[in-house]
């Protein structure tokens, strides 16, 4: 049995199908953000050195927008929102005026 993989963008969560290899310059056909990016790569983690699991990677300083990290490899399957995101929704539920 074969698994199919599933690729979901880091900014809008909405699932990602891909009829070719994915380009450095490709953007998410949902909201348009930079697919080759830190947010979006396997190896990026908040608190990591470098924000990544790569020991020997370059400083990126913008980690949404596209770059040439050649240790590139899209995330696989949705990923947990950071906390601070999830804390974001938290607090804006809990003041929500009505």
């Amino acid at each position: 049995m074969i698994e199919e993989k599933r690729y979901f963008c880091h900014k809008c969560r909405q699932e990602i199908v891909f009829e070719v290899k994915m380009a450095r310059t490709d953007g998410c056909p949902h909201c348009g953000v930079d697919l080759h990016c830190c947010k979006n790569c396997k190896y990026w983690d908040v608190s990591a050195h470098n924000q990544c699991k790569e020991h020997i990677t370059e400083y990126i300083t913008d980690r949404e927008r596209a770059n040439y990290c050649t240790f590139f490899e899209f995330n696989v399957g949705e990923r947990e929102a950071d906390q601070t995101s999830s804390a974001r929704v938290k607090l804006d539920a809990l003041f929500k005026k009505k």
